[in-house]
């Protein structure tokens, strides 16, 4: 590389850094580098002339190497979906009720507003996300139109779609603008415990895609014990549900912090909760189960660093009959952490299968979401790696 092309690469970790809300010292020490090396790097002092060294600060960041690089052989959808997102947070950029605006000329009823958010959610769990983002910012501005003229009676409708926004925005990788959802979720639900704690689902992962495991330890657990039953057998399966789901979110948090002992005991409590509520259901959009605990069993084993755990739960749990009730979009997420867990497991083959099959179930799952794709790559870079894996590797321009 010439000093032309080091400056800008500098400057493209500079500004993806922003964007993942991580501090100069933060992404040092996530790196293992000096604050001072990110400094120089991204001023352009320092050159970035090893492929390891570019790839290192692409997953850190959680992009592909070649966005660093600047190469225009990033997928169309890829260009498709930036566009996309900056509609979503141009919709959540608009103040309707809080500026007390009249209501706009052909509002939609709430009754024609309910069944919208009920249908994307449906496009949602079934992995649609070009088309959950092509049809949220009409969404937004409807629901919160409507919710100008009678606030007090349309908050639910207004956290479920925030909830939607920011579950849709941390798929994409786009954090910042997920915790802003989330955070309105949390402000329209305020002093509706119910509604709390649905909106602490996605604020849980919202902190956790941003490498906050600690906040999202804390929120979970204080929403989940308000409206915890004192004995699991005397709760409301809705309850129950967002309350081991909440849990569940606590446990992922704290095996992201390698506490084994939190993690283990948490989703103990989680599966007492799944006892009662059973499988096959999907309330507060949760699919709360046992094959759902079960398998988050499987992401907290991964990240404790126990990879033949890890896919000892995933083969363990995925032949049940009650995998196939779960939500295409739950089923697609977990074969992405399976695909890791076969990686460090030194199986290349079987990441190689599971990401097949993912792709296959919900391709929108392995080709928009950055952390998939770098899953992807990872299975195509290694040795003996499937045809199939290095065959969509190369026609989605994951390096």
């Amino acid at each position: 590389m010439d000093s032309s092309e080091l400056l800008p690469v500098g400057r493209r970790v500079a500004y993806w850094r922003g964007r993942r809300r991580l501090s100069q010292q933060v992404f040092a020490d996530r790196l293992g580098r000096s604050k001072s090396w990110v400094d120089k790097v991204e001023r352009g002092i320092r050159s970035l002339d090893k492929v390891s060294t570019l790839r290192e600060i692409a997953a850190v960041l959680r992009i592909d190497a070649a966005v660093l690089l600047g190469r225009d052989t990033q997928p169309a959808v890829t260009a498709q979906g930036v566009e996309r997102v900056a509609r979503i947070r141009e919709a959540l950029s608009a103040y309707e009720i809080a500026l007390g605006r009249p209501a706009a000329r052909g509002v939609p009823s709430a009754d024609r507003v309910v069944r919208d958010v009920e249908h994307t959610w449906v496009l949602f769990q079934h992995a649609r996300y070009p088309q959950v983002t092509d049809v949220l910012p009409g969404l937004l501005a409807g629901v919160q139109r409507v919710a100008a003229d009678d606030h007090e009676r349309s908050r639910p409708l207004l956290v479920e779609v925030y909830r939607l926004t920011a579950s849709l925005l941390v798929k994409l990788g786009e954090a910042e603008l997920a915790w802003l959802a989330a955070d309105r979720a949390m402000a329209t639900g305020a002093g509706d415990p119910l509604l709390v704690a649905a909106a602490t689902v996605q604020l849980g992962q919202v902190f956790r895609a941003s490498g906050w495991p600690r906040a999202a330890v804390s929120a979970a657990l204080a929403a989940a014990y308000r409206i915890a039953p004192l004995e699991p057998e005397d709760g409301d399966p809705g309850e129950l549900s967002l309350c081991g789901t909440l849990l569940v979110q606590a446990a992922l948090a704290a095996a992201h912090r390698g506490d084994d002992r939190a993690t283990g005991e948490l989703l103990d409590e989680a599966a007492d909760m799944a006892a009662q509520v059973g499988e096959g259901h999907d309330h507060h959009r949760t699919a709360f189960g046992p094959t759902a605990v079960d398998l988050a069993r499987t992401a907290v084993a991964l990240d404790l660093g126990h990879a033949g755990e890890a896919v000892a739960w995933h083969e363990r749990t995925t032949r049940r009959d009650a995998w196939r009730w779960l939500p295409l979009e739950h089923r697609a997420a977990h074969l992405i952490d399976a695909a890791r867990a076969y990686l460090q497991a030194d199986d290349p083959a079987n990441a190689g299968r599971v990401l097949a099959d993912a792709d296959r179930m919900a391709p929108a799952e392995v080709r928009h979401r950055p952390v998939a794709r770098d899953v992807l790559g990872q299975v195509a870079r290694a040795p003996h790696a499937p045809a199939t894996s290095i065959q969509l590797a190369a026609a989605l321009g994951v390096t």
